[in-house]
């Protein structure tokens, strides 16, 4: 290997005494490998110290001092020789030019391929950007699914390169902070690492917002200093409770960290003053009856506070944690909350994920009942959903998660977000079952799909195979999983429309150019589909067509290229054909407009701000991959994005007989009296218009007030119908639909 190693360069003494001696520090941690596995460890260390001589940190101190405080952070994990190896190594692809062909030759395949997996993440930039953030926070999913060692070490780096950011430039504290609060933080609370979690939340915190960080910690420590006595106080009788009931227990009184008081006030707009429970006691008992023993005890000490007991032993939290949690009034009505745990829940509280990973014939045991299960599910996300941005959108939920725990009738445990509904329910059992979700129950009563859950509740989906999912869920649904899943399955029905519509824009847009039909599907043509397909970058014919119905594709600019290509192969626009759609450009309609019938599903939509209706003049607006949007001609919206996506906008017209009603929005403007939305509504039925949704002002008080409706009617020849209708109702002074403001 001496051919991989840079030339020896002459260290400094101080400097190699240093590295040295935190190395020693290290190995001094190595106590549970066995002498072969440390043994390991050092020839890394060795491989790694001669790989970075020479380069020296932002504080001046030998590089290598940085990887040795990462293996040490895994140590504290008992993370397998494997991973502190990598964690010795991790930069020494990126920065010193080995090559993982040589880490496979001197380590073997195992300990190679996470140093990738780690390089590859220290490549990812989060961007400001959020397709790059997204799209970079994808490939970290990857690389942690096929081994959840990689993002140990990695979170262990990004622990160490925080502690130390007072030693690099002040300009990049802002975006390694906030990718650290937004990524690496809430991946370690998911994993179970609570302690790294806490102090990366900490750290962040301090390099956003050192102005306030500072304040905070002064008013926390003169609190300390008030309330010291109090706590030991609170201490002491816990014990003596304990003891004398014949318990073993070891008791830590514990502060909450400075960013949770600094969320709480933000969040709760509080004062310091106001935040009253800024202290812990943590009590640790040998067994689980011991716990619940604890806590009657705790309860006949000091007063509970109604509603802040939460049992996570029986129960525990998505990523493994047990305890059991209460908060109880203490001396000087202080808020004081109590942990109560076994030494091995405590352990998986501080340690999550790490406190299980003992790797037996490349196995991992304990990890799936904890983050791993997480990671499995991100994955499933990940293969339904291509689009980086989207992925991202779905998965920020999960990240941080307020979970709520419910029940299969067979009494299996679930646990989802804060605010999932039924439906969220239905596809964290499966995905067939929430695809064919048609009804539920409650606790035995029959609930609408949209229902949120709540702790305890006990749900039974009803489901039929004719049923497919809704695009009116996406309107409810909280969890990732579900949302994903149900726009993969409304971008396959899309598929078909999307393609029908792409074609019809791209012969509209040829026409423009003075070309009749798109070439065909002859033999013959297909090296000009060939090569317009390489200037689009798609794989088929029937994907680009797909692209250009959802306005991912320009119609106009794939037209102008393919006319290019036709006119290299000899063939020329139709001189009469192109005069003509000159002449006719400046009319609202034209030949080969796209045709509203009513029929159309998830490639086209009718705008919310003015809901076109027939008889409406109306224009397309094209929106980067939403398919097609529908405005009335005179929306002030649709003026604005003419303003400034004018190529955006392609003609349409209105069908001869639609299939079906449209949704219209009037305001009625009535003298408030007994019975009158009984009469307003019976106008409407009399004229033929379904009310779908109603809404007033909140001056209830007030003489006249404005009722708002949103109502099916045919065509605009109907909505006057039922507008002159409600104008000669009692009690009604002012009916008319109601349009986006101008401006």
């Amino acid at each position: 290997m001496g051919s991989v190693m840079p030339p020896i360069i002459e260290q400094p003494m101080a400097a190699a005494n240093a590295a040295a001696a935190s190395f020693a520090a290290l190995e001094a941690k190595l106590d549970y490998l066995d002498p072969a596995d440390v043994e390991l460890v050092r020839r890394a260390y060795r491989f790694a110290d001669q790989a970075h001589l020479g380069q020296l940190r932002h504080s001046g101190e030998p590089y290598i001092t940085h990887p040795i405080a990462v293996a040490a952070q895994c140590t504290e994990w008992k993370l397998d020789a494997h991973a502190l190896m990598a964690a010795l190594l991790h930069d020494a692809m990126e920065d010193c030019g080995v090559t993982k062909a040589d880490l496979v030759e001197e380590f073997g395949a195992p300990v190679a391929e996470l140093v990738d997996g780690l390089t590859k993440l220290d490549k990812l930039q989060f961007s400001t950007r959020e397709e790059g953030q997204a799209e970079s926070f994808r490939k970290m999913l990857l690389a942690m699914a096929r081994d959840v060692r990689v993002i140990l070490v990695k979170l262990a780096d990004r622990l160490h390169n925080m502690r130390t950011m007072g030693d690099m430039p002040r300009s990049k504290w802002g975006r390694i902070s906030t990718e650290t609060i937004e990524i690496y933080a809430p991946i370690a609370h998911r994993l179970g690492l609570n302690q790294a979690y806490r102090e990366l939340q900490d750290l962040a915190f301090r390099h956003l917002k050192p102005w306030r960080y500072v304040v905070l910690a002064k008013a926390v420590h003169k609190a300390r200093q008030r309330r010291r006595d109090l706590i030991q106080k609170v201490q002491a009788e816990v014990l003596a409770a304990l003891t004398d009931a014949g318990l073993t227990a070891h008791i830590i009184g514990r502060e909450k960290t400075l960013y949770s008081i600094y969320r709480k006030m933000d969040d709760k707009h509080l004062s310091f003053a106001q935040v009253n429970d800024l202290y812990g006691v943590r009590v640790v008992l040998p067994n689980t009856i011991s716990c619940y023993t604890a806590l009657g005890l705790l309860h006949q000490l000091y007063k509970p506070v109604p509603g802040r007991f939460k049992d996570y032993i029986a129960i525990p939290k998505v990523n493994g944690y047990q305890s059991l949690h209460t908060t109880l009034v203490g001396p000087a009505s202080i808020n004081i909350e109590f942990q109560i745990r076994t030494d091995a829940m405590d352990l998986v509280a501080e340690a999550g994920v790490a406190a299980h990973w003992l790797y037996k014939a490349g196995k991992t045991e304990g990890g799936d009942e904890l983050g791993t299960k997480w990671l499995q599910s991100l994955l499933d996300i990940q293969n339904e959903t291509r689009d980086a941005t989207e992925f991202w959108e779905h998965i920020k939920v999960d990240l941080v998660p307020d979970a709520v725990y419910m029940f299969t009738p067979k009494g299996q445990i679930m646990a989802l977000p804060q605010g999932a509904t039924v439906v969220d329910f239905a596809y964290a059992i499966h995905s067939n079952i929430g695809d064919h979700a048609v009804a539920a129950k409650v606790n035995g009563e029959q609930v609408p799909l949209r229902t949120e859950l709540h702790n305890g509740d006990v749900i039974e989906i009803i489901t039929a195979p004719v049923s497919t999912p809704n695009p009116a869920w996406l309107g409810f649904v909280r969890t990732g999983r579900a949302r994903s899943r149900i726009r993969s399955h409304l971008k396959g029905l899309a598929q078909n429309e999307s393609r029908e519509l792409g074609e019809k824009l791209l012969a509209q847009a040829l026409r423009a150019e003075g070309v009749g039909q798109p070439p065909g599907h002859e033999e013959t043509d297909e090296p000009l589909w060939d090569k317009l397909l390489r200037f689009t970058g798609n794989r088929t014919r029937e994907e680009m067509m797909t692209d250009i119905g959802l306005g991912k594709r320009s119609a106009n600019m794939v037209a102008k290229r393919l006319v290019t290509m036709l006119a290299a192969s000899g063939v020329r626009p139709d001189a009469l054909m192109l005069t003509h759609a000159r002449y006719t450009a400046h009319e609202n309609l034209s030949q080969g407009a796209v045709i509203l019938d009513g029929a159309e599903n998830v490639s086209m939509k009718y705008a919310t701000c003015c809901r076109p209706i027939p008889g409406d003049g109306v224009v397309g607006y094209l929106g980067r991959g939403e398919g097609l949007v529908v405005h009335t001609d005179d929306c002030a919206v649709a003026r604005r994005l003419q303003n400034k996506d004018a190529e955006r906008f392609i003609t349409v017209s209105w069908a001869d007989e639609p299939v079906r009603a449209f949704e219209v929005g009037v305001v009625v403007t009535v003298v408030n009296g007994k019975g009158v939305l009984a009469r307003v509504a019976a106008a409407m039925a009399a004229a033929e218009a379904d009310i779908v949704h109603m809404g007033m002002t909140d001056e209830a008080a007030q003489d006249a007030l404005d009722l708002r409706f949103v109502i099916t009617v045919r065509d605009r020849e109907h909505l006057d119908t039922v507008l002159r209708q409600l104008r000669r109702t009692q009690s009604v002074l002012r009916a008319s639909r109601i349009m986006p403001a101008a401006g």
